[in-house]
């Protein structure tokens, strides 16, 4: 099978590539790695959802309220010092 040409430039990075040239000689992409034509694309026809778009990542759910185990530990240093005090006397 003969091998294809590569482009006239370099969809990478936009540096021309010379007729014979393996790999981009600015960047170093080359067939495997980036220059291949858009209609050679794998991810043609790929439908992404409506998220995949946005240009900032989704806002993180914010929790209201103390995690269950810090009301542990302030009941137990509460009843720490409950029977620190109450072993004093």
């Amino acid at each position: 099978m003969a091998e294809r040409p590569p482009p006239d430039e370099c969809a990478n990075c936009g540096a021309e590539i010379p007729r014979r040239a393996r790999a981009c000689p600015a960047c170093g992409a080359d067939e495997r790695t980036g220059w291949r034509e858009t209609t050679d694309s794998v991810y043609d026809g790929l439908d992404l959802p409506d998220s995949a778009y946005a240009d900032e990542p989704a806002p993180r759910p914010v929790r209201r309220g103390l995690a269950w185990y810090w009301y542990l530990v302030a009941v137990l240093l509460l009843a720490g010092l409950v029977l620190g005090i109450v072993g004093l006397r």
